[in-house]
């Protein structure tokens, strides 16, 4: 609900029934290993309050596809956040934020997958 602020770690991780997750507007942290090996997951919708990804929050959800990232300044990220997502992956940011986003540490490595986005 919306007065989730944190997600704590592992909460999700290996979980085969999931396909798509909005986070509550609440939710500032997503912590570490959160949706792990959510083989199913393919979208994700990151809130504007969030201001840290942990590490490998998101990693090894291979049908990951869609991740709609709308804070205007880059959360802090853990290293390997979304790493192994599915090949056609997109990280959609406001429009205005492409280039903090593709500087910011640890969203460098994403480059390739961030698009700009009108929320």
């Amino acid at each position: 609900g919306n007065s989730v602020t944190s997600i704590e770690e592992g909460a999700f991780s290996i979980c085969t029934s999931l396909t798509s997750i909005a986070i509550p507007n609440s939710a500032t942290l997503i912590g570490a290993y959160v949706f792990y090996d959510c083989s199913s997951l393919t979208s994700v919708i990151i809130p504007n309050n969030t201001t840290s990804i942990g590490e490998c929050a998101f990693s090894y959800c291979n049908s990951l596809t869609d991740i709609y990232c709308k804070p205007t300044t880059p959360p802090t990220g853990g290293s390997y956040m979304f790493g192994e997502n599915a090949s056609s992956r997109k990280i959609y940011v406001p429009r205005n934020s492409v280039d903090a986003y593709k500087s910011a540490k640890a969203w460098s490595e994403y480059t390739d997958y961030i698009v700009g986005y009108d929320f």
